[in-house]
């Protein structure tokens, strides 16, 4: 009796211990073909779409959020109104018509 239970014991824990190894080659195989469409998205790459992001006024107004939340920027000093911390002078902004030296 007790030779059956080990036997078990044993066949449950090497089937256990199998699925384990071979779920897991699996799950890196599923992150890497996960992160290699992320990174190329449709044939996009992240050059141009990380460009194209920066068109907003969080990145373009004259003071922005060091956060560079969504809506957020202003020509005047003041608070972001989604995050609430202290604008700062945007280093590249550049005012329209004039061109800085």
């Amino acid at each position: 009796m007790r030779t059956n239970i080990r036997t078990i014991i044993g066949i449950a824990f090497a089937s256990v211990l199998v699925l384990t190894v071979s779920c897991k080659g699996k799950t890196e195989e599923a992150k890497e073909t996960s992160t290699e469409a992320t990174m190329d998205h449709e044939g996009h790459d992240m050059d141009n779409m990380e460009t194209a992001d920066k068109q907003g006024k969080e990145y373009t107004s004259k003071y922005v959020c060091p956060m560079h939340c969504e809506g957020s920027g202003s020509d005047e000093e003041g608070k972001c109104p989604v995050c609430g911390m202290t604008y700062v002078l945007n280093e590249d902004f550049q005012m329209e018509g004039h061109d800085q030296h």
